[in-house]
């Protein structure tokens, strides 16, 4: 597991730990592991080209030390001032053989130190300026890209995008969540004692452990029974996918129930499903199941409602997406009461249908939807977010753009509908799910595809460790 923690939390545990450091200690730490990544970058440190944007911050004279330690080993380091850097750093930059110069040099690796963890909003414009003619250099970013917010991933205006950002002590979740500012991410340990994270981040690793293994003794049922009320007499391919999905999750069984032409679609295409003919409140007739997807291709009509409110009243586990988001809207009463877990899985619009739009800070919006409601919220997207009523939040970190297709969602509800069906919980089963389907997408993007089903078709049954 990977963790994130927000700029509070970070400076309260650098001030206790700079209090037993002797001082400049800490940013010494932070220097050299930036110098050892940028000399990683470069290949080779002598007569390498290095050029640093300076700000008036913590960040800046951390690029003014590795420039130092650079500088010393042979390369050519110059520095374009933003604000007053501190002196210190910039003293020894310049005894190493370092210089300032007034304008952007054309060549070298571009070290961004214009702006911290602490910078919020806009960039000034001389940091804009230059964060825009920086644009199509590489561009190594100290902590953070400038110009994004550390704690909600914001970019209000111009911003650095690097290729590397180096970070330190810990991610923040502002890093997550701008991924296309950040480029590469590596973490310098500093030596923090940190608080339990309010972000995680789940590794291949973690997606392998929470995946339930079949074991001896182990049937169809006890492996997960997941119904899928999906599709409609116009919308079918939501159904096929949705269900192929959940059949790709390892559910042990997977129960279908919908429209005649949905389910002889369903029928035709995954022979290992029991499809049954039934929609609006007869859905539940359809079996025996430990969870339920419901909503894609399933319409907004009487009898949606009718399938919608029928689930929702059944005491297991529950994941509405799509059209069901869009009925469960007009009735958020249906959820009170409900004892069993609710994961709602809805994109930027879809969640504007709940009367809030999506912020800037995507988490701090799926959070207040969650408390809400009393549900667990996977908010789709670039950044797809996974959050309840409490306890931590988790950020995807795989993925591509070639999932922005349609259909995708409906991949991506039926497996984590599978999972709850398996038994992990609705944060574990959001999460483990969008992390799948991300990699299923990178392999889908590798192949030259960029279909809904053939994301379905790379769908990894379980991660090689």
């Amino acid at each position: 597991m990977r963790y994130a923690h927000t700029v509070a939390q970070v400076r309260e545990a650098e001030g206790e730990l700079m209090a037993r450091l002797p001082e400049g200690a800490l940013m010494q730490r932070a220097a050299t592991g930036l110098a050892v990544a940028l000399a990683g970058r470069l290949g080779r440190v002598y007569a390498s080209r290095l050029v640093l944007l300076v700000g008036g911050g913590d960040n800046g004279a951390d690029a003014l030390w590795a420039g130092a330690m650079l500088a010393r080993r042979g390369a050519d380091v110059r520095a374009v001032l933003v604000g007053e850097p501190r002196p210190g750093a910039l003293a020894a930059l310049r005894a190493a053989g370092g210089r300032v110069v007034e304008d952007l040099p054309r060549e070298g690796l571009v070290v961004d130190g214009l702006v911290g963890i602490g910078g919020k909003g806009a960039l000034r414009p001389a940091a804009a300026a230059l964060a825009e003619r920086v644009r199509d250099r590489e561009v190594v970013a100290v902590d953070l890209p400038s110009g994004v917010d550390a704690d909600t991933g914001e970019v209000a205006g111009a911003a650095v995008r690097a290729d590397l950002t180096v970070t330190f002590g810990t991610l923040k979740p502002g890093l997550l969540l701008a991924r296309p500012q950040v480029g590469e991410l590596h973490l310098v340990d500093i030596g923090l004692a940190l608080p339990p994270a309010p972000v995680e981040v789940l590794t291949d690793q973690d997606v392998d452990d929470l995946l339930p293994c079949p074991r001896p003794g182990d049937d169809k049922y006890t492996r997960g029974v997941v119904g899928v009320a999906a599709g409609s007499q116009t919308y079918t391919g939501a159904a096929v996918l949705s269900v192929g999905a959940a059949v790709r999750a390892g559910a042990g069984m997977v129960r279908f129930t919908g429209a005649p032409h949905a389910a002889e679609q369903v029928r035709a295409r995954w022979p290992e499903v029991v499809v049954s003919e039934h929609d609006g409140a007869e859905v539940v007739d359809a079996g025996r199941v430990q969870a339920w997807v419901v909503g894609p291709g399933l319409g907004t009509d009487d009898r949606a409602e009718a399938t919608v409110r029928a689930v929702l009243e059944q005491d297991v586990p529950v994941l509405v997406d799509a059209d069901g988001l869009t009925v469960l809207a007009r009735h958020p009463e249906w959820l009170l009461g409900r004892s069993a877990p609710t994961l709602l899985t809805p994109h930027d619009r879809e969640f504007a249908r709940f009367g809030s739009q999506v912020t800037a800070d995507r988490l701090g919006s799926a959070r207040r939807l969650a408390g809400a409601l009393g549900v667990h919220v996977l908010l789709k997207g670039d950044a797809t977010v996974v959050v309840g009523p409490g306890g931590p939040a988790r950020v995807n970190a795989t993925g591509t753009p070639v999932l922005a297709t349609a259909g995708t969602g409906d991949v991506l509800s039926g497996a984590a509908g599978a999972l709850l069906a398996r038994g992990l919980g609705p944060l574990d089963a959001g999460s483990a799910a969008a992390h799948l389907h991300g990699r299923a997408g990178e392999r889908a993007a590798g192949a030259g595809t960029t279909s809904a089903s053939e994301v379905l078709a790379h769908w990894p049954a379980r991660l090689a460790r």
